[in-house]
């Protein structure tokens, strides 16, 4: 079935609006699926259950692509599916909690002149992501949403469905609590920006 039902999108989005449901999930996914994953990571922390949840995820937006407003992007659209999804297996009586295995949360790479220097950087980056997932769900999220998926303010007022200020609020106290726990812990490097 085409996209005939569908209002005609705006900007580079308007690909959308001339194929098939099969051919728009197969191009949400090319573009979406590891952010996805990762995304749905950072909720659970369990591999299978965020692989699980990004099959459910894209299932949903096959299967309400007609319903797709064109009021935010494609992007946000999908990380807001993603996240109401996390939030549900969060809520309900089956999740499992497991240590964390995976590091799926890439920082920026530099080239240390001294084996040594490689160490200390690895370590203080370890430091970091395990520090984000101690965070409490509401502050992960937002720390996750901004520096890890480059979402705007706005995008994540879409996404998480609060204000802009409540936004600012709690990716400020993010950021605090995270650099208080690596303070604690001795890790040099941190910085606020």
């Amino acid at each position: 079935m085409r996209g005939k039902r569908m209002a005609m999108p705006a900007g580079k989005e308007k690909w959308i609006y001339y194929q098939s449901r099969e051919e728009i999930l197969h191009q949400l996914m090319d573009m979406y699926e590891q952010s996805v994953i990762r995304l749905a990571y950072t909720y659970v922390r369990d591999r299978r259950a965020a692989e699980d949840i990004a099959q459910e995820v894209f299932v949903r937006c096959y299967m309400h692509i007609d319903g797709f407003r064109h009021e935010a992007s494609l992007k946000t659209w999908v990380f807001t599916i993603t996240a109401n999804l996390c939030k549900d297996y969060l809520r309900s009586g089956w999740k499992k909690y497991i240590n964390v295995v995976d590091l799926m949360v890439k920082l920026k790479k530099s080239d240390p002149s001294t084996p040594e220097l490689k160490v200390v950087q690895k370590s203080e980056q370890e430091e970091l992501i395990n520090g984000v997932f101690t965070l409490p769900i509401k502050y992960r999220e937002v720390i996750i949403l901004h520096y890890y998926q480059d979402l705007s303010i706005k995008e994540m007022e879409e996404v998480l469905q609060k204000k802009e200020a409540t936004i600012r609020t709690r990716l400020q106290r993010a950021r605090e609590m995270l650099k208080g726990k690596l303070q604690q812990k001795g890790v040099k490097g941190w910085s606020d920006n």
